[in-house]
């Protein structure tokens, strides 16, 4: 789908025409296929001179509806995307059913060189491990890294590429005023800093399972490529790897234990022709950067240690991150995450952002079923 080079830039669209954008967008019918088809080839205002003449104009409830998320969008700062104009995303403007709009947050330059990490919420320590080494690798060789920001994989790409001074882009399967998970809001202000975050859903959108696909198919419009970390025969992350295959972009696996299930959909992508990625380095060779590059030439480590000053893990910050390892240290092989609660007395949302922060800084292991023990 080609970018009309007479768009003006979204700022300047006129409102009536950016209400009408926003309507289509939020319609039920035609299918999202049939009014996505209607901007081939055309600019944005072709494109809603054409549904008018034939479907008629939008239904009072959808310009009422597009009246409301552009008031939502401009308290919080976030601005549109539109399909159809010079300011949408290329690659994504490029796939089968491309959003028509999307509310974001950022100043991401959307048309960079950008790679897809995605992987199991559930995600072994090896994965989130792995997941941190390639988010790092691919931000140090100037890309851009984009994921769901889901628990698990996702999360340790998006920390990595920002801890190596990249940019990232999180894309959301529910409302920014829905946001999920809820203790990663933190890190979505971060990613915002210098990338986006980014939503196709109208305010008031919960995150529903069936949105995830809808906003696995942006993640890998947006890449040239896709890495699929751990996913298990019937992960989500499976769909992200189709979506890409469909729209003609590359997609890379990373092996596990051959009796991992957690690792069973990476190598059912392998043996599907995935490109297996063994070390940062191949990735980087696959994806056209040298073997010059600076980026490290060792094989992935499946035995990840936790980040330390010396012999000393990093102290955390925060009292309420401070009190929970405090209670984790308490269970020396480990506790669930309603034992942490028991323990630390905190709100369920500052306990799981605490665990975040430790977790990023080394001084806890997260394991599938939200089981942590303390690192240090």
């Amino acid at each position: 789908m080609e970018h009309p080079a007479n768009e003006p830039p979204a700022r300047e669209i006129p409102p009536e025409l950016r209400q009408a954008a926003i309507a289509l967008a939020l319609a039920e019918t035609p299918s999202a296929r049939a009014r996505s088809a209607l901007f081939e080839g055309r600019s944005l205002e072709e494109a809603v001179r054409a549904f008018r003449h034939r479907f008629g104009d939008p239904a009072p409830r959808l310009r009422e509806g597009a009246d409301r998320w552009q008031r939502a969008a401009e308290r919080a700062g976030r601005r549109f995307l539109f399909l159809g104009t010079n300011a949408y995303p290329a690659r994504l403007a490029e796939i089968p059913v491309p959003p028509i709009a999307l509310e974001v947050a950022g100043p991401a330059d959307w048309n960079a060189p950008a790679v897809a990490v995605v992987g199991a919420r559930r995600a072994t320590p090896y994965g989130i491990s792995i997941a941190e080494e390639i988010g790092a690798g691919l931000a140090r060789a100037g890309f851009t890294v984009v994921s769901g920001l889901a628990r698990g994989v996702d999360a340790g790409a998006h920390r990595a590429a920002l801890g190596a001074g990249g940019v990232t882009i999180g894309i959301l399967g529910s409302a920014h005023d829905r946001f999920y998970p809820p203790e990663h809001r933190e890190l979505a202000r971060r990613c915002a800093g210098s990338g986006a975050v980014a939503s196709e859903f109208p305010p008031g959108t919960q995150p529903l399972r069936h949105h995830f696909p809808r906003r696995n198919r942006i993640i890998a419009g947006l890449t040239i490529g896709t890495v699929v970390v751990e996913a298990a025969e019937r992960s989500g992350s499976l769909s992200t790897a189709r979506h890409a295959v469909d729209s003609g972009r590359e997609v890379f696996a990373v092996p596990g234990p051959i009796h991992s299930e957690t690792s069973a959909g990476c190598h059912a992508l392998i043996r599907e022709g995935a490109a297996l990625v063994g070390s940062v380095r191949h990735l980087l060779e696959d994806l056209g950067i040298p073997a010059s590059s600076p980026a490290p030439a060792r094989p992935l480590d499946p035995d990840p240690r936790p980040a330390a000053v010396g012999n000393e893990p990093i102290p955390p910050s925060g009292a309420d991150a401070a009190q929970l390892l405090r209670v984790l240290r308490a269970f020396p092989s480990g506790a669930d995450l309603d034992e942490l609660l028991s323990g630390c007395g905190l709100p369920v949302e500052a306990a799981l952002a605490a665990v975040s922060e430790l977790e990023r800084r080394g001084l806890v292991r997260r394991f599938p079923g939200d089981f942590m023990k303390a690192s240090g």
